[in-house]
C-alpha cells in the first residue's frame, strides 16, 4: 500500500496565495473559481492544497503543516531566492514572511514559511537517525534557547522569546558559552527587530558581533554569524 497526506490550508483569497508559493518554485496545477475558490500548488513531491472563504483571517490563522526534505538548505536558499526575486527583498516579517534555518534541539535542522493567507508551513530535515529529545535540554542556556527559539518561530511570540532571552543574560552565577552568546543576542536582536525595537536590535548586533570565537567555534556557529550578518546589513 502507498498512502499520501495532502494539506488543505484556508485563505481568504487565492490570487495572493498562488503569487507567493510561484515566487516560491511551486506550479500551479489545479484551479477552481466555482462553486468554491480551491487550488493547489506543487514542486517535486510537495503538494499543497487551498480553500479560500471571506471570513478568514490570515492573522489569525492556525493552518500550518510540516514539510520533511533531504535537502533543507537547498530548499531555504532557493526560496529566499524566488522571494527576492519576486517581491524585491525578503520579507522577514508579518505576512508573507520566511525565517531563517536554525539547528533544532529536538533533532531538525528547519526554517518556517508564512504565506499570505497565515499558514505556517515548516521545511525540516532531520540531523541525526537517533531518538529525538521530546523534553528540553536541562542546561539553562541551552534550554533558554529551546524555548526562546519556539516562541519566536512556531508560536510567533517575539515579546515571549525577548523576555526569556533577557532574563537568562541577566544571571549572574552562570555564563553562556561563546557560541551560546551569539546565538542568544542574535535571537535577541532578530525578534527587537520583528517588534520595531531598533535600539535594542543594534545594541544585541554589536554586542554578537563583538563575541570572540575560535575557528571551531565559528563553524558551530555558522548559521548564526550568517543571520547576523543579514540582520546588521
Amino acid at each position: 500500500m502507498a498512502e499520501k497526506t495532502i494539506p488543505i490550508l484556508p485563505c481568504r483569497t487565492l490570487q495572493p496565495v498562488l503569487d507567493f508559493y510561484t515566487a516560491l518554485g511551486f506550479e500551479v496545477t489545479y484551479r477552481q473559481k466555482s462553486p468554491n475558490p480551491y487550488a493547489v500548488v506543487e514542486r517535486g513531491g510537495i503538494e499543497l492544497q487551498f480553500f479560500a472563504v471571506r471570513q478568514h483571517e490570515p492573522a489569525a490563522s492556525l493552518g500550518t503543516c510540516y514539510v520533511l526534505t533531504d535537502d533543507v538548505d537547498g530548499l531555504h536558499a532557493s526560496f529566499r531566492a524566488g522571494l527576492k526575486a519576486a517581491y524585491g527583498r525578503i520579507p522577514t516579517r508579518g505576512l508573507p514572511r520566511i525565517g531563517p534555518l536554525r539547528d533544532m534541539s529536538y533533532g531538525v535542522r528547519q526554517f518556517l514559511v508564512s504565506d499570505p493567507g497565515g499558514n505556517c508551513v515548516r521545511v525540516g530535515q532531520p540531523v541525526d537517525a537517533g531518538p529525538r529529545e521530546a523534553r528540553a535540554p536541562e542546561e539553562t542556556f541551552a534550554r533558554a534557547l529551546h524555548h526562546a527559539l519556539l516562541l519566536a518561530d512556531s508560536k510567533d511570540d517575539p515579546t515571549g522569546a525577548a523576555k526569556v532571552v533577557d532574563r537568562v543574560l541577566r544571571l549572574e552565577d552562570e555564563r553562556p558559552t561563546p557560541v551560546q552568546l551569539v546565538r542568544l543576542l542574535v535571537l535577541r536582536a532578530d525578534v527587537a527587530g520583528r517588534l520595531g525595537d531598533d535600539g535594542t536590535k543594534a545594541a544585541a548586533l554589536a554586542r554578537a558581533a563583538a563575541v570572540r570565537l575560535t575557528a571551531g567555534e565559528r563553524e558551530s556557529a555558522g548559521d548564526d554569524l550568517a543571520r547576523l550578518a543579514e540582520l546588521r546589513g
